[in-house]
């Protein structure tokens, strides 16, 4: 494919570039990432749950991890504050009889003090002390979290002006410290950087445009000299790599 073929291939994937949910299936097959980690969070989960817990699950997305514990309903709450998973979350999740209000993470949670005996959350924002606030004496907090380093490899090919990651904070260390500074302990939790592979750049195009927090500014027309750069590491090793960084944590609250 010359040159001019493939940036009207990879702005195709520029326009097309959307998410339902956390539907990453458009380039399925495409790209691998995250297959190999040392944990499985929904196991880590499930260790921990109980039927006759409140359970709420923060940024919820489309409800599919939540969906995946099987918790009883009307003993469960979420919040999601992206609009198109909003009204997605109000079309699945409310007529099952969940509790689903439209929030953000970082936000007050609409829910009155000690609501809860356990909080999931997976990838999404928090604010520590809204989890004291809302978790009953005991309760338990899960969460697993995208760490500073992620794709972080990627975007320096994509991106090389770009020097600072978005969340300079997110690392285990500096989580469980603001979790143990509230009054939690921690019962257990990992940190793990494992590789995430691009097979045509085209996907690599689809997921910069998602991923508009970790590629600041991205475009086809603005990257268009590092695109080339991307496609000839394609041609030359078959895979453009970078990694992920993730990292977990159970925590309970002591009084």
């Amino acid at each position: 494919m010359n040159a001019e073929h493939l940036k009207q291939a990879w702005e195709l994937e520029e326009r097309v570039a959307h998410i339902h949910g956390w539907d990453f299936s458009h380039i399925h097959g495409r790209y691998t990432e995250e297959d190999d980690l040392p944990w499985e969070f929904r196991e880590i989960v499930q260790k921990y749950r109980t039927d006759d817990m409140q359970l709420l699950d923060m940024e919820t997305g489309g409800g599919e991890l939540l969906l995946s514990f099987h918790h009883p309903n009307e003993r469960t709450a979420a919040i999601e504050g992206y609009p198109p998973n909003v009204k997605l979350c109000e079309e699945v999740l409310l007529p099952l009889g969940i509790d689903f209000k439209e929030a953000d993470g970082e936000e007050r949670l609409p829910f009155p003090d000690d609501s809860f005996d356990i909080i999931t959350n997976r990838h999404g924002a928090y604010d520590t002390a809204e989890l004291r606030r809302t978790l009953r004496p005991g309760g338990l907090f899960l969460t697993q979290q995208v760490g500073a380093e992620n794709d972080q490899e990627l975007v320096q090919l994509l991106l090389p002006h770009v020097k600072e990651a978005p969340y300079p904070k997110q690392y285990l260390e500096v989580r469980t410290a603001e979790l143990l500074a509230q009054g939690f302990e921690v019962l257990e939790g990992g940190d793990a950087r494992r590789p995430i592979r691009f097979y045509d750049v085209g996907a690599l195009v689809w997921f910069a445009r998602i991923i508009d927090w970790e590629f600041p500014g991205f475009s086809v027309d603005g990257c268009l000299e590092q695109l080339y750069e991307a496609q000839e590491v394609l041609d030359r090793t078959g895979v453009i790599e970078g990694s992920i960084h993730r990292f977990y944590i159970v925590a309970r609250k002591t009084s």
